[in-house]
Formats: C-alpha cells, structure tokens, sequence
C-alpha cells in the first residue's frame, strides 16, 4: 500500500516535532554542559561529520615513515608531550582534561580509530576536526609532516603498549610547577641536599 505525499509529509512533519521536542527536553533538563555523555545519536553524528570531513584523497594516502623501534619511541615522546594530555599516555581519553571535553576524545586503541586508513588518522593530526577539541597540528613553523606519520604509527601500536613504555611516556608529559618542585626535592634528596622549608612555612622568632 502506498503512501500517498500528503501521507509523507504529515509524517515527517511529526517525526521532525517528536525530534525538536525530544531535543529541546534534553537542553532544558541537561543545559549544554560538557559534562554531559553524549547520546547514541550525537556519537553517531559525530562519527559521520568526522567521516564527511575527511577529502576524498585522505584514505589512499600511504604512510611515509617505516615502523621501527626508533620511530615508535620517537613518536611515544612526541604523543607523551603534545597529546596525552587529552588522550592519555594510553590513547584511552581516560584524562581530567579529557573527561572536560565534549564530545569526549576517541579511545584511539578502540575499532571506530584503528579502521580509518593511516591517510585517514594522518589527515585528521594535520588538520584537526571542526568542532571537537582536536587542534591541527600541521602547518606549524617547526612542524614536520614525518611526525605525524610517526604518530600514525604510534596509533596503531597502541593496543600493544606496555606498561614500562607508558612509564616512560609519563616523564615526558607536561609538568606543571608543583610537579617540577617534586622532582626537584627527589633530585636534592638522592644527592644529599638537606630539604628547604617551603615558602610561607619558615617561623620567625622575636
């Protein structure tokens, strides 16, 4: 039995009101915080928006670094300084800067990444993605496009990555003052350097 247009349009008419009265509960009860988990269908959304973002020539594109252990641990150290703070040392997103974001970054060891072609993930380092969290990181006047394709290489290992490697990862992550004063105490405590009183804490006597 066919529909007839009048049909059609009085459905999709109720189907678009259902949408926009489903959406405007959600901002009424949820507003537009980032704290929120995105629903199946913004996630769904999202993943389709990443995908018609990427130029048709992105997938063919082959990566122009060969895997080795140097280039892996080039591209450890690079991630570690310049990504983990979003994704992890993991690639998990698991990360107080993460869990802010929204949408939340992707679990790079997760299929929905690790299926993108390396022209894909090469792409999506250099250029960012529109409306995420994700900056480009090509074009810079010290960037290379070899590290990118080193970080394509890391994305890939991932899955793989060991516990001492995520170790080592975790001195190269950012410091802010706090931690740089802790390493600093530890370096003058194994060398035999009486610890300071902090700043603040020293008693005056009259």
């Amino acid at each position: 039995m066919k529909m007839s247009g009048r049909k059609i349009f009085v459905v999709v008419v109720v189907i678009v009101l259902a949408s926009a009265a489903l959406f405007a509960k959600w901002i009424l009860h949820d507003g537009l915080s980032a704290r929120t988990t995105p629903s199946w269908l913004e996630t769904v959304l999202a993943r389709n928006a990443r995908g018609l973002s990427l130029p048709k020539g992105a997938r063919e594109a082959k990566n122009a670094v060969a895997d080795s252990a140097e280039v892996q641990r080039d591209a450890r150290l690079h991630f570690a300084d310049h990504c983990a703070v979003c994704h992890g040392n993991d690639g998990s997103g698991d990360t107080m800067m993460g869990r802010g974001m929204y949408p939340k970054p992707p679990d790079l060891r997760a299929e929905h990444t690790q299926k993108l072609s390396d022209g894909e993930l090469f792409w999506i380092i250099e250029n960012g993605v529109r409306f995420t969290g994700m900056p480009a990181f090509g074009g810079g006047e010290h960037a290379k496009p070899e590290d990118s394709w080193k970080l394509v290489r890391l994305i890939r290992y991932l899955p793989q990555l060991t516990a001492e490697e995520r170790m080592e990862m975790e001195r190269y992550n950012p410091k802010g003052p706090e931690d740089r004063e802790e390493e600093q105490q530890e370096d003058e405590f194994l060398k035999g350097v009486a610890p300071q009183p902090k700043s603040g804490m020293e008693h005056h006597h009259h």
